[in-house]
């Protein structure tokens, strides 16, 4: 049976990890628990990019050897996912000869096919992409993502036959309307390929760090064709090919392949929706359902440059406020598909109303009620109480939400539910109520703690340990005392 297969792209070794990294990386742990959560099989890959000209001088810089300034900038990238409560079940690296090996022997299936052939090009090449770029694509003359002129190179090159492809790419588009995600974004992709694909140049002989093509050892594979490779090298492809070793390999391709959502950031999606979906109708592959590239984060307005200093680690975050505050804060605040913009102050606003006011502050009360006048929170609780159809209402538009990838307007239904709650609260006063009438009270008790049961239910894939947590105090038994779930941050007076 086919497993549910969600990808990020595989994150470039050349520096740290930062915000904008662990967004994708959470972005897919939140589907694969939402998935799992739902009874699915799924499975969730990552990975780290680690060849190319920019991984060469970054370890000449620092005076090491390329593969020990990738090792250990991956254990980086590996603590972080730790540090951010990520449950991935794979991570691959492109150093991995599991996935060397498939990248050479897809490189010579190619060839073979005709769909690879040798040639020299000439053209304009941005070294930060490690991409030549058409004159179309500059902006004032440079690159328009790294503002920097491009550098004139020649070279002999391998050509992938991109050109064959663009009218079963216009047609794939046409008759899969989902694959170009989010719909905004779909029309810049359609328009490129109408433009007219050239064919692209898939080797480099002036590049040392890379996979080297079998037939021909002075070129090294260009990095995004061998990046793209992962998506398949990790679930089995090499077994599919045949390739000796891969015999034992623990995954077989068609429990996986095609990928649900391939994750990734607007700036690489030419290299998902054009590159990488004709490498594979070369291959005779099905291609994934949807290639979803999320925006850009800003902090405080502006954008993160190594020059401003203003990377954000998330741990700095995290190690004074929690994990959780963060992965609700990043989904709840930004519409997941857009831009958005980082900004402390927001971020203690919104954990102070959404998380300490609404959702702890009504745990806590409805909590210190039931415990003076229920005692013992029942098996179940049967009711026709406008609030817990409301709950069940709220609970198919929820996965409707989420599986379109709208993870703010999930919350907002989730916080939805709770401020019904608190007003329902205010509306009925329980705790005068059961001075008068104990059993009426007890039933709205027990409506505000089963419709709490749906919220935890809700936010578990965003925040686990917290769902967790209210679920054990919500649980059948004796109703004990805890700590505030979120304690209000306090601005300490100058």
């Amino acid at each position: 049976m086919k497993k549910f297969y969600v990808t990020t792209p595989i994150y470039y070794l050349n520096s740290v990890p930062h915000i904008g990294h662990a967004y994708t990386t959470l972005a897919a742990d939140i589907i694969n628990r939402y998935k799992k959560q739902k009874g699915e099989e799924s499975y969730f890959l990552t990975g780290t990019d680690e060849h190319g000209a920019n991984i060469e001088k970054s370890a000449t810089n620092a005076g090491v050897t390329p593969q020990q300034w990738t090792d250990n900038m991956f254990a980086k990238f590996k603590e972080m996912w730790t540090d951010l409560d990520i449950k991935y079940d794979d991570i691959i690296r492109t150093t991995e000869p599991r996935h060397e090996a498939v990248v050479q022997a897809i490189f010579e299936k190619l060839l073979k096919t005709g769909d690879i052939y040798k040639g020299s090009y000439t053209g304009k090449y941005c070294m930060s992409c490690e991409a030549y770029l058409d004159e179309s694509e500059l902006v004032d003359g440079k690159c328009p993502i790294h503002k920097k002129e491009p550098q004139v190179i020649s070279e002999e090159t391998y050509f992938f036959k991109l050109s064959a492809y663009q009218d079963k790419l216009l047609k794939f588009y046409q008759d899969n309307p989902d694959f170009l995600s989010p719909k905004f974004r779909a029309a810049e992709i359609v328009n490129f390929v109408k433009g007219g694909l050239k064919d692209l140049s898939v080797s480099r002989t002036k590049v040392k760090w890379g996979v080297t093509v079998p037939s021909a050892p002075n070129h090294t594979i260009y990095v995004w064709f061998d990046a793209l490779i992962n998506y398949i090298s990790a679930i089995g492809y090499g077994k599919k090919l045949g390739i000796p070793g891969y015999e034992n390999y623990p995954h077989d391709m068609d429990n996986y392949w095609p990928a649900d959502i391939h994750l990734i950031g607007k700036e690489i999606f030419r290299f998902h929706a054009v590159i990488w979906p004709a490498v594979l109708m070369a291959l005779g592959l099905p291609l994934p359902k949807k290639v979803f590239a999320h925006g850009w984060w800003t902090v405080e307005g502006e954008k993160m440059s190594k020059s401003l200093g203003n990377f954000i680690d998330p741990r700095d975050i995290t190690a004074k406020y929690g994990v959780e505050p963060l992965r609700y804060f990043i989904f709840r605040e930004v519409p997941f598909g857009g831009d958005g913009d980082f900004s402390i102050e927001q971020f203690k606003k919104r954990f102070n109303s959404d998380l300490a006011n609404d959702l702890g502050n009504l745990l806590s009360r409805v909590l210190n009620m039931a415990a003076k006048n229920i005692g013992t929170i029942p098996e179940t609780f049967e009711s026709e109480s406008t609030l817990l159809k409301e709950a069940q209402r709220i609970n198919a538009e929820y996965d409707k939400q989420m599986e379109e990838l709208a993870f703010d307007k999930a919350l907002d239904l989730a916080w939805g539910l709770i401020g019904k709650m608190n007003r329902y609260i205010d509306e009925t006063k329980p705790w005068a109520l059961a001075k008068t009438d104990l059993e009426k009270a007890k039933n709205i008790l027990l409506e505000l703690i089963f419709a709490l049961r749906y919220v935890a239910a809700w936010i578990a894939p965003f925040m686990p340990n917290t769902s967790a947590e209210i679920s054990k105090r919500l649980a059948a038994g004796e109703i004990q005392k805890y700590a505030p779930l979120f304690p209000r941050i306090e601005e300490v007076k100058k």
